[in-house]
């Protein structure tokens, strides 16, 4: 069983996670949060690819995180790297387009599970 901020989730430990987040310093900590109670958490669309794609309709984010990211793999701290270094970038899920997260999504849904 996984004990989350002090809420259990029995299910979430037996079957695959897959974390689609915001793309902040704010997103990738809560992605870091997760992965120390659940290391095998996949990310979709939490890439340099996707931030390459819609980076002109990211915003400043006020106010960064600031936490130590250890439980994040590579990737995912270069994306957090290139947030920070063009300007604390903030790009949010609603202003990408629908069709292709929904493909990526149930595409991630179908893949076997590790």
């Amino acid at each position: 069983m996984v004990q989350l901020s002090g809420h259990r989730l029995p299910w979430a430990g037996t079957g695959q996670v897959v974390y689609w987040g915001i793309w902040t310093s704010h997103g990738f900590s809560i992605l870091n949060r997760l992965r120390s109670h659940l290391p095998d958490v996949s990310t979709v669309l939490m890439d340099i690819t996707t931030l390459e794609a819609y980076q002109d309709l990211a915003v400043i984010e006020p106010r960064p995180a600031t936490a130590a990211l250890t439980h994040l793999l590579p990737e995912e701290n270069a994306v957090v790297g290139e947030l920070a270094a063009r300007g604390n970038l903030r790009l949010e899920q609603e202003r990408l387009d629908w069709a292709h997260c929904l493909e990526v999504l149930l595409s991630a849904a179908n893949r076997p599970q590790r």
